[in-house]
């Protein structure tokens, strides 16, 4: 027998999708979903890492779709500043690349040294349920901070001189450095990212702008890095799936990024805090008592 069915597929790649951008950790959710129905699925076992490698890529594709004009800014502004070997005071784009990477830093050489030992040691799915309890916690701090922030004013600049003129990259490396506690199955890596921007200075609606292109990177180079497995021995008997589960992933990251990008001109990280706090204390105690 396959060791993922097409339905259990669709349902986690329907999941990666929204969990993933939604500050309520995807991986949380894939660790904990397959407990909760009974499913023979463990996150340590390694078609199911290569299984969800598929999901990420394709979440990573659908963010730099979605953020391509930035993007092209971004890269543009990078060459600039290489090429006059400094960031010109008014170059917002050179300086917004130049952030990003350094953000980068952090999450991926943390990713590269913890991602196993803390896979291995976090795996169980009472534990991921106790983190997603305390993602919402963090989520709940992250939205007291919101309410110190400046709000977005929406005829003003637009959001990226904001970021750039808001962050330093001091900052920066705070932001990344948050975003690395994505890698404990339970901690949302958007939601990290937002925490930490907001701890910056950040209004809502910019924080989580800065929190998807920067997730773009890490997503992106992650799946690249582990894509190549799908093509050997541990993708035998799930690429498939693999490539169903990626496309829902990419239909539901699409819609869920255009969603949060608009929500969070108005709205309040609360909603995801409740959610995380109210289910993530069920499963840990439905777990422990089962």
């Amino acid at each position: 027998m396959d060791p993922i069915s097409y339905f259990q597929a669709v349902v986690l790649g329907l999941v990666q999708g929204v969990s993933e951008l939604f500050p309520i950790s995807s991986l949380g959710h894939s660790v904990v979903l397959p407990a909760l129905f009974g499913w023979n699925i463990h996150q340590n076992d390694e078609y199911f890492v290569t299984f969800l490698v598929a999901t990420h890529a394709a979440t990573a594709l659908v963010l730099l779709g979605f953020f391509r004009a930035d993007w092209a800014r971004i890269v543009r502004g990078l060459w600039r500043s290489l090429q006059a070997r400094e960031i010109a005071a008014d170059d917002a784009d050179a300086k917004l690349g130049w952030l990003i990477v350094v953000a980068t830093i952090p999450a991926g050489l943390l990713g590269l040294l913890l991602e196993h030992p803390l896979r291995s040691v976090f795996a169980s799915a009472q534990t991921a349920a106790i983190f997603l309890f305390l993602n919402g916690l963090m989520l709940f701090g992250a939205e007291r901070l919101r309410r110190r922030a400046p709000e977005h004013v929406p005829e003003g600049p637009r959001s990226d001189i904001v970021i750039a003129q808001r962050l330093d990259f001091r900052r920066a490396l705070g932001i990344g450095t948050a975003q690395a506690l994505a890698l404990i199955p339970g901690l949302s890596r958007s939601g990290a990212s937002m925490s930490g921007g907001l701890l910056a200075g950040l209004s809502n609606e910019d924080a989580a702008r800065f929190a998807f292109l920067l997730a773009t990177p890490i997503i992106g180079a992650a799946a690249l890095l582990k894509l190549p497995e799908l093509f050997g021995p541990h993708g035998e008997h799930v690429r498939g799936q693999a490539l169903v589960a990626a496309l829902c992933a990419a239909v539901t990251a699409y819609f869920s990024v255009r969603f949060l990008l608009r929500f969070f001109e108005t709205n309040r990280l609360t909603p995801f805090a409740v959610y995380c706090t109210a289910v993530g204390a069920a499963l840990a105690i439905g777990f422990a008592i089962t």
